[in-house]
């Protein structure tokens, strides 16, 4: 009867849930469709404006744009099945978000502390778990259940103890997030266990 207990997590190294794959920004120039993207666009040097969703490109002329659309207006657009404006931005200066690769084992999940970058191109940060945010109330979020990433969400609240004791935030699917917005109809939200919370 001396023989230490098991450790019940012998064996299974990956007991807790793995990061989402980062978010990897890649120019609107190269073979990527473009339709309902998020985008980033701006100019290298001044600056990056993002929250914005592309449509496929225009060609005018010998020139290429990309219609760029606020991602509110995309939404209302998709949900009611209306027209909005759209300008017209060059091809080079729309920067597109794409989910890249896992990063491999034994690299850092995130970065800590200040991080400097190229003002050539638009950065993006790695996936930041939710309980090392010090706020996460209407930031993009990632749920990571059982290895499947559900992207496209919002988080509607803080965190908060819920009512099985786990510390939780609730989340909703983005269209419901802007559909609060437009209509002032409160969306439906999933409590999510911040340990399966990302800030995309």
């Amino acid at each position: 009867m001396t023989d230490p207990l098991p450790d019940p997590f012998a064996g299974q190294p990956d007991w807790a849930p793995l990061p989402p794959r980062p978010i990897e920004i890649v120019p609107a120039t190269t073979r990527v469709d473009l339709r309902g993207r998020r985008v980033l666009v701006g100019l290298p040097g001044l600056g990056w404006r993002g929250d914005l969703r592309a449509d496929e490109r225009v060609v005018q002329g010998s020139r290429t744009y990309v219609p760029v659309i606020p991602e509110h207006e995309w939404y209302r657009a998709e949900a009611d099945q209306v027209e909005v404006f759209a300008p017209l931005v060059p091809v080079e200066r729309v920067w597109v978000e794409t989910v890249g690769a896992r990063p491999p084992s034994g690299s850092p999940a995130h970065e800590t502390g200040i991080r400097l970058v190229s003002l050539d191109v638009p950065a993006h940060r790695a996936p930041t778990p939710v309980f090392e945010a010090d706020a996460v109330a209407g930031r993009r979020v990632v749920h990571v259940a059982e290895s499947v990433e559900h992207r496209d969400l919002r988080a509607v609240t803080e965190t908060y103890s819920g009512a099985d004791g786990d510390i939780c935030v609730r989340v909703t699917p983005e269209m419901e997030w802007y559909r609060w917005a437009w209509r002032g109809q409160a969306p439906s939200t999933l409590e999510v266990p911040v340990h399966l919370l990302w800030i995309e």
